[in-house]
């Protein structure tokens, strides 16, 4: 029985990554995450003692720079499956 290998050591050429694609499905999965955030944001059990309107401007752009820096380090995966799916065959 033959050990696996990762695909880079199997001597199968993978197809070079286009940065500008890397680059959009990163973009579309912080989005995604944006949207899974507010939803939890959503989900209060109780009621903000100092909550305001610039709190939650404040509060949506953490959650905006957190899901951004969350998409680029790519463990949740959307960003690998969106760049398989679009950088099919060129």
């Amino acid at each position: 029985m033959m050990p696996l290998t990762p695909l880079a050591t199997s001597g199968i050429a993978s197809p070079k990554p286009d940065p500008e694609l890397r680059k959009a499905a990163e973009a579309f999965e912080a989005v995604m995450l944006r949207q899974m955030m507010a939803s939890m944001r959503k989900a209060k059990l109780g009621e903000d003692i100092f909550g305001s309107s610039a709190t939650d401007n404040f509060r949506e752009m953490a959650d905006a720079r957190v899901a951004d820096s969350m998409a680029a380090l790519r463990l949740f995966g959307i960003a690998d499956l969106v760049e398989k799916q679009l950088g099919g065959k060129r």
